[in-house]
């Protein structure tokens, strides 16, 4: 289920595989995909957040969004919109970073529930859930609102709500262009209830169109994908998650589960037979502080030919040292046995690696081999 938090001492609880946790003890999971179906084991993607929208922003450039809910409150990743660059087609990814949203009225509730379009071949706008005041639970002053950007940080509040239903709220929006209209969608409520679909000419100004019809068990809260020039497609969440297929954006085929099991998903094709998930994974035992004190060492040489040194505090021997791909694969795993050891990374291609320190080190310290 997608993430929500309607005030700053919000306690929502949400459920994946029915099991109801913090927003702030989850992450986002990544995976891969040949048919859009089958995907491979999924590896972390971020800590404690949620409600991801990965787009292609230019040429190989991919830019993802969310809701970041890393500890401690208040913080300046707590509840806050961040996003992250990937400038190999998803196989790396820059560190997440919140976003700046110029001109948003001061009395106006935080951004959320973020979702991203390409504009004018370059330019980004960012469509996310907000209201003129703060709503006292799930009511119709929760509207959806855009703010555009040239550099994916700096996002400027453009007035007026985009959509807006005069006796419902309108979260979790999900928006494309597809067919020489902009598309948009909104759960109306339990899965039962459908979707509310906008369309628009420019992405600014949308006129309802009939809403989309759904059954008990799956729930339209994830965001939209093109197949192709004739298929549009839609990822949504239930017991596993699923996807449903259309030419227009309001007639809808049957619906066809993946092999993951989590929510709220978005998903990128790529490339031909190559397609990148990210959605809300199952909850950590514990959540990540952003205060958690660090296991301070060295690397070095960094970049590296062969091998690399790492050298760490004796009283952190016995722990555990792990060189990670990009994808999450641990490639070699050994025990610190001395202040000083010796990693030979000879038999891997030359590219990007994790180094880990300990199974509750979150940071993860990236290495380059020439």
């Amino acid at each position: 289920m997608r993430i929500k938090i309607f005030s700053i001492l919000f306690f929502i609880l949400f459920s994946v595989q029915g099991i109801c946790q913090y927003p702030w003890n989850n992450p986002l999971k990544i995976a891969w995909s040949s048919d859009g179906i089958n995907f491979s084991t999924p590896s972390v993607f971020q800590d404690s957040a949620g409600v991801p929208s990965v787009i292609r922003w230019k040429g190989d450039t991919l830019i993802a969004a969310f809701q970041w809910f890393r500890l401690p409150n208040p913080s300046p990743s707590w509840d806050r919109v961040a996003t992250k660059l990937s400038f190999d087609n998803g196989i790396s990814w820059t560190q997440p970073g919140p976003i700046n949203l110029i001109g948003l009225p001061v009395n106006f509730q935080r951004p959320f529930d973020p979702t991203l379009c390409v504009f004018n071949n370059d330019s980004l706008r960012i469509y996310f859930s907000s209201s003129n005041g703060m709503p006292g639970s799930y009511d119709s002053i929760i509207d959806t609102y855009s703010a555009k950007s040239t550099d994916g940080v700096n996002f400027y509040f453009e007035p007026s709500a985009r959509v807006n239903e005069p006796n419902n709220r309108v979260i979790d929006p999900a928006v494309i262009f597809f067919n020489n209209s902009w598309h948009y969608l909104s759960p109306v409520g339990a899965p039962q209830q459908g979707a509310y679909h906008y369309i628009s000419p420019d992405g600014l100004n949308f006129t309802k169109v009939p809403d989309i019809a759904s059954d008990n068990t799956h729930n339209w809260t994830g965001n939209y994908m093109i197949e192709s020039s004739s298929e549009l497609r839609f990822y949504g969440s239930g017991q596993y998650i699923w996807y449903n297929s259309s030419p227009n954006g309001g007639i809808w085929n049957n619906y066809i589960n993946t092999t993951i099991q989590g929510g709220d998903p978005s998903v990128l094709k790529t490339a031909n037979n190559n397609y990148l998930m990210i959605y809300v994974g199952q909850p950590y035992s514990i959540g990540i502080n952003d205060n958690e004190k660090e296991i301070p060492f060295a690397v070095y040489p960094n970049p590296c030919a062969n091998k690399i040194n790492v050298i760490v505090d004796k009283k952190y021997t016995g722990l555990s040292c792990e060189i990670i791909s990009i994808n999450g694969k641990i490639l070699i795993s050994k025990y610190i046995n001395s202040e000083s050891m010796v990693l030979d990374l000879n038999h891997l291609p030359a590219g990007i690696y994790l180094l880990r320190i300990g199974e509750n080190f979150k940071k993860l310290f990236k290495i380059i081999k020439n």
